[in-house]
């Protein structure tokens, strides 16, 4: 028995050097927001609203970086790579000049079928995970602003 107390507090200790080791990783500690360059002609305040809730944090230049997880390595990585995917697919904040501005039809899509927001972001972030009307407002509110 104390053989394996040995060996659980060796572990644990090893666990926390790593843990503190791994906040020297420069990665996951950009948190810069670009400036918001133009963002699409919303077809309502509505639609941007719950745009903002559900989709700004990856797919804008206003993600909010003070969660206390966006600093903490290996979480910050996590966070740091799926805004940089985010925003590489689909950025609000870079509307007229963003490439992808065609994909938010495709957002309401997945949207519509619940694969955004992702469930790691819902985890953390239960206020982005909107009622069944409000997510059909956003649908809707996507597909028409994507029209215009």
């Amino acid at each position: 028995m104390n053989k394996w107390l040995k060996i659980l507090g060796g572990a644990l200790l090893l666990l926390l050097v790593a843990l503190v080791v791994i906040q020297l990783v420069p990665y996951g500690r950009n948190h810069d927001n670009p400036p918001v360059v133009q963002e699409p002609a919303w077809d309502s305040p509505e639609t941007r609203a719950l745009a903002a809730t559900a989709c700004y944090d990856c797919h804008s230049n206003e993600t909010n970086w003070d969660r206390w997880y966006a600093n903490i390595a290996p979480a910050s990585w996590l966070v740091e790579h799926d805004v940089e995917e985010g925003r590489q697919i689909l950025n609000f904040s870079e509307w007229g000049s963003n490439p992808h501005a065609e994909r938010a039809g495709e957002l309401a899509e997945v949207v519509r079928e619940g694969e955004m927001p992702p469930a790691q972001y819902l985890l953390m972030h239960p206020e982005a995970k909107l009622p069944a009307a409000q997510q059909q407002k956003l649908v809707d509110g996507l597909v028409t602003t994507a029209r215009q």
